[in-house]
């Protein structure tokens, strides 16, 4: 079975089986328009399935696992540990694009993974090894985006990371096989999708407070406005007759409710906190508009296509 490669903010990991307790018991083609760090796709493996991420290098990472697993793999393994010295025959052994000092090998890899925003080249199969190298070693596995859409996120502290990834490359290479990944606003899946398909959106949260911000994980952002576009994507589909799954945090409950949608509270703990002793229960809600008559039956693991 495959498994998420990257730590990624807000995965499903925990919701799975709530998921899959709302799934239709048949379904065309699978949909996942945030699909972030793949938890449901990659436990799902589905035969015939689209994903996209509004994130570009996330996106890009996904195709040369699908693409080029073994070369991925091999340029992984040529890295060295995050807090080593500089490489000398590499780009920022010393200063970074914006002049500040590179003080470890964590550093100038980060540099260098920066240069698609502050410089605007890169290498696709570079910056996909560069991305599994810096989310493995970077502080709490944590993906952060400052404005300019740089990844800002420090060093961590590991005993021994393991950045190769070697067996969740292949084994995700293979699940990935025969998909579509796109990277687009997530309101394509208008034109993608067809009467019978199941969409599952997994948005960035709407904040439980005004403190809380799931939006910087990517410098686009996604806000308010955002969510009430994805609501109304979501109540177009259901009225086009594709099959819709959604979670997001509590306080989107009654908005989902009123527009007609199944919802339910369903608790969470965060994968990634600062603070590890308060990674607590949260309140999420899934919202649905498959009706129970519709779903598959309890512990169905195989599902039919159309």
């Amino acid at each position: 079975m495959a498994e998420p490669i990257l730590k990624w903010a807000g995965g499903k990991r925990q919701l799975l089986d709530a998921l899959y307790a709302r799934f239709p018991a048949s379904y065309g083609c699978y949909h996942e328009p945030f699909v972030g760090g793949g938890a449901l796709f990659f436990d799902l493996e589905p035969a015939n399935a689209r994903i996209n991420d509004a994130n570009p290098r996330l996106v890009n990472f996904y195709e040369q696992v699908r693409d080029s697993p073994d070369r991925l793999i091999d340029r992984l393994e040529s890295f060295d540990d995050p807090e080593s010295d500089p490489d000398p025959s590499l780009p920022y052994a010393e200063e970074t694009a914006r002049g500040r000092d590179v003080t470890n090998y964590y550093y100038q890899q980060r540099a260098r993974f920066n240069s698609r925003p502050y410089a605007g080249t890169f290498d696709p199969l570079e910056e996909a090894a560069l991305l599994g190298y810096l989310n493995r070693t970077c502080y709490n596995g944590l993906y952060r985006e400052n404005a300019d859409g740089g990844f800002n996120v420090p060093i961590g502290r590991y005993a021994n990371p393991d950045w190769v990834q070697r067996d969740r490359i292949r084994r995700a290479s293979d699940a990935l096989a025969d998909a579509t990944i796109r990277n687009d606003d997530f309101d394509y899946v208008l034109d993608a999708a067809d009467p019978g398909d199941l969409v599952y959106f997994d948005p960035p949260y709407e904040p439980m407070s005004a403190t809380a911000s799931f939006n910087e994980y990517s410098a686009a952002g996604f806000d308010r406005d955002d969510q009430q576009r994805l609501l109304d994507v979501a109540a177009e589909l259901d009225e086009a007759g594709v099959w819709v799954i959604l979670s997001n945090s509590g306080v989107m409950k009654a908005a989902y409710a009123e527009a007609g949608f199944r919802v339910e509270t369903e608790g969470a703990t965060r994968a990634i906190n600062s603070d590890a002793s308060n990674r607590d229960e949260v309140d999420e809600i899934v919202a649905t508009n498959v009706p129970p008559s519709e779903r598959r039956a309890a512990g169905q693991r195989d599902l039919a296509e159309y």
